[in-house]
């Protein structure tokens, strides 16, 4: 199935609207919103089909891992460009745009000629986002506040 034409077609395409999507900041903010109900399934279904001749067993655990993965890496980056998109200047966001993009195409790269190396990233992947969970928890938490602070002396 991930070997059609077709499908790599549709990826790529997908991925050209992700990389002109991924420059603009509320553009942005919004395409991450929308992915979070496309990324995290597609990543447990693709892992679960990684594994279509295995037991049912290993696939199901391949579908709850794909899934646990995706959300981790879709929710560090979507956390993470939206304490971004709210900075005041325009850098930070094009800058991490670019930074995604050239990790994707290294990351793919690596995942042909060195595969073994990619779980040495995911992994050192998710140990950085959930060190960075605290300091995005209070990021939005201060946000949350100041919100609550804008509309309390508003309506006063």
């Amino acid at each position: 199935m991930l070997t059609s034409w077709w499908v790599i077609g549709v990826a790529a395409a997908l991925y050209v609207v992700e990389f002109v999507a991924d420059k603009v900041p509320i553009v942005d903010s919004v395409w991450d919103v929308i992915h979070t109900f496309i990324r995290v399934p597609a990543g447990a279904v693709l892992a679960a089909a990684a594994f279509g001749d295995f037991d049912r067993g290993v696939q199901a655990i391949a579908f709850l891992l794909g899934g646990g993965l995706a959300l981790s890496s879709h929710g560090t980056k979507a956390a993470t460009r939206a304490a971004l998109n709210l900075s005041p200047e325009p850098i930070s966001n094009s800058v991490a745009s670019v930074i995604e993009d050239v990790l994707a195409v290294v990351t793919v790269a690596l995942s042909l000629f060195v595969p073994v190396l990619i779980f040495v990233i995911v992994a050192a992947g998710l140990v950085v986002s959930f060190l960075i969970l605290p300091r995005i928890a209070r990021f939005f938490r201060q946000v949350g506040q100041s919100v609550r602070g804008v509309f309390s002396t508003a309506t006063l």
